[in-house]
């Protein structure tokens, strides 16, 4: 699904130069759960914004299912991010005066799907993760768990192939947290998509196929879990 070549990232900040990543090498496959874990700085959101065609490397290259990102167009790469990423974040990015059925709608709009289709879809969706009643309740008339589970909702509605989660449980409950991971878990295995999360949540990676540890922008190590 994903692999990265040789990527580095520097940012710079006046006149200092921060190495975000540093010449990794990392390969994600179909239809997999896979965990980036490591220290704070160690360039997991980096890492998982430049898969998702948010940011560009300083040098290396990322391809997804065979295309080299660096080649794409800004128009292309907007239509890869709408069509097949689906981002899901930690503060959840929520439009706060639409409520829940309008923001998972909007991916939709952008589209130009019409609004019968938009509707119906959004419903069902919000449906799977328990949220047809919260349909037209705004951000604020939820709890974190359920602006999360939106934020996800929002992510799916496009049928992504792959999903990009950073740090998607780090404002939540633990309860919220493992609804979410087993979500993630579900779609994985019944659905083939594949899943990308950053998590400083340990306990959660239980869920996962494989954990890839970063550290100072490199790979310190991959390990295969024992679901």
């Amino acid at each position: 699904m994903v692999v990265a070549e040789n990527l580095s990232k520097i940012y710079k900040i006046g006149q200092v130069e921060y190495l975000a990543l540093r010449e990794l090498d990392v390969t994600f496959y179909d239809e997999e759960f896979a965990a980036v874990v490591g220290p704070s700085g160690s360039g997991k959101s980096t890492l998982l914004h430049i898969i998702g065609g948010l940011d560009k490397p300083t040098s290396g290259r990322v391809f997804v299912e065979g295309a080299d990102l660096s080649l794409l167009s800004s128009d292309e790469l907007a239509e890869y991010r709408n069509k097949k990423i689906g981002f899901i974040f930690q503060f959840f990015n929520l439009i706060q005066y639409l409520t829940a059925i309008e923001n998972v709608e909007l991916p939709m709009t952008i589209n130009g799907i019409d609004s019968e289709k938009r509707r119906s879809k959004a419903m069902k969706v919000l449906e799977m993760f328990g949220l047809s009643d919260k349909a037209s309740k705004k951000p604020t008339e939820l709890s974190g768990g359920e602006r999360q589970r939106v934020a996800i909702a929002r992510a799916l509605v496009n049928d992504p192939d792959l999903i990009l989660g950073d740090e998607p449980t780090g404002n939540i409950d633990s309860q919220s947290a493992r609804v979410v991971v087993e979500a993630f878990r579900k779609l994985v295995d019944e659905q083939g998509v594949s899943v990308i999360m950053v998590t400083h949540n340990l306990e959660l990676t239980k869920f996962c196929d494989r954990i890839i540890k970063l550290r100072d922008g490199k790979l310190e190590n991959i390990k295969v879990t024992a679901k």
